[in-house]
């Protein structure tokens, strides 16, 4: 990390400190003895941030993020120690392409119990008890149709 990144990230804070109300700029403000309060951290790490002197240890990051009200995963990102690419966005998927035709249905509770590893004597059992968590109109025991196709019965 340069001292020219380090200048950037802090800067960055020290516009979410002041936007949150903390008072970081006169001597008695109380603003990082506040936010340190509020973060649960040492009151040394935030000057020596807001200092340019060094980068907050990674609880610290997370405490302040928390605090500060943005994700840990900006902070991250912002602080130059990860990078976007490094770092997937968990709202990615969200994007993603609609699934084909053949895996867009939903398994069978005796799928889903296949691929949960419920042993095939207790398969029956399994069935039975999911079942009752289900709408009526879901799933019937005598109704091969995928639970997809089922959910989308509507009561009469």
């Amino acid at each position: 990390m340069t001292s020219q990144d380090l200048d950037a990230f802090a800067a960055w804070v020290e516009d979410l400190m002041r936007d949150r109300g903390y008072d970081i700029d006169s001597p008695r403000g109380g603003g990082k003895s506040r936010i340190a309060d509020e973060a649960g951290v040492h009151r040394a790490a935030v000057t020596r941030l807001l200092q340019r002197q060094s980068m907050p240890d990674l609880e610290t990051t997370r405490r302040l993020a928390r605090v500060l009200g943005v994700p840990v995963r900006e902070m991250l990102i912002r602080s130059g120690r990860l990078t976007a690419e490094e770092l997937a966005d968990p709202n990615d998927h969200l994007a993603a392409p609609a699934p084909s035709a053949e895996f867009a249905r939903r398994p069978t509770l005796e799928e889903v119990a296949d691929l949960l590893g419920v042993p095939a004597d207790r398969r029956e059992m399994f069935v039975r008890v999911v079942e009752q968590f289900l709408p009526n109109d879901v799933h019937d025991q005598k109704d091969p149709r995928p639970l997809a196709d089922a959910a989308t019965t509507t009561a009469d």
